[in-house]
């Protein structure tokens, strides 16, 4: 008698961007079943949310989670904060679009679902080459956070571990890219920019703009964003 395999899960953290979108893709190549979460954080590019459950309902996920966060009752970036302007240029140091403990509180929550779910892998899409500067997006800060997710959760002090899988660490935009476009991803579902309109239209002047298109041209890929 023979029998099926069971699949491993995973919680993957979706924005609706390039990057997350590809991780999806990494992780269903890798077999797992794929429980994707996104937030509704108070960010001022809301059409993200809308790509992010168009690729999870193109990729197939098993499910497909959004959570609701207050987080520009905090303020603090531009990202949240219309007073703040989002920068057309980069400056010295963090980037006021960076949101205080973003993916700390992301991650945190995904190892809630992960642990109810019996997953063990949680996929994130941060990356450390071409990036604006962000401190949780630094491979010292995944470590640390797979550290704290093996300590603070039951399933972790009964010697059942989480992994925080960050494939895309050390990896250009181009080579993301490449790499997407291999697995199938469809990139004119993503929206990448700080300041997309409503239709998902991109501005093409900010950092997130800027890295995204510098990609798809060092790949040789054409850009399939929209823009305003």
């Amino acid at each position: 008698m023979t029998t099926t395999p069971t699949l491993k899960k995973a919680v993957i953290l979706l924005s609706g961007g390039l990057d997350s979108a590809t991780v999806v893709a990494m992780a269903q190549a890798q077999g797992y079943q794929c429980y994707t979460m996104s937030f509704d954080y108070g960010q001022r590019h809301r059409a993200e949310l809308h790509a992010a459950a168009r690729v999870a309902k193109e990729r197939g996920v098993v499910a497909h989670k959004v959570i609701g966060l207050d987080l520009d009752g905090m303020g603090g970036s531009a990202l949240t904060d219309s007073s703040i302007d989002v920068p057309e240029t980069l400056g010295e140091g963090i980037p006021v679009t960076y949101v205080p403990a973003r993916n700390t509180v992301f991650l945190s929550l995904a190892l809630g679902w992960a642990e109810v779910l019996g997953a063990r892998d949680i996929f994130i899409g941060v990356n450390a080459v071409d990036y604006s500067g962000y401190p949780d997006c630094r491979p010292e800060f995944v470590e640390a956070f797979e550290r704290l997710a093996n300590l603070a959760t039951k399933a972790g002090v009964e010697g059942q571990g989480f992994t925080i899988q960050a494939p895309l660490q050390n990896m250009s935009k181009a080579d993301i890219v490449k790499a997407g476009i291999a697995l199938g991803v469809d990139y004119s579902q993503t929206v990448s920019c700080y300041q997309a309109n409503d239709q998902g239209q991109a501005c093409g002047k900010c950092d997130s703009c800027r890295l995204r298109a510098e990609g798809f041209a060092n790949a040789g890929v054409s850009d399939p964003t929209r823009y305003f």
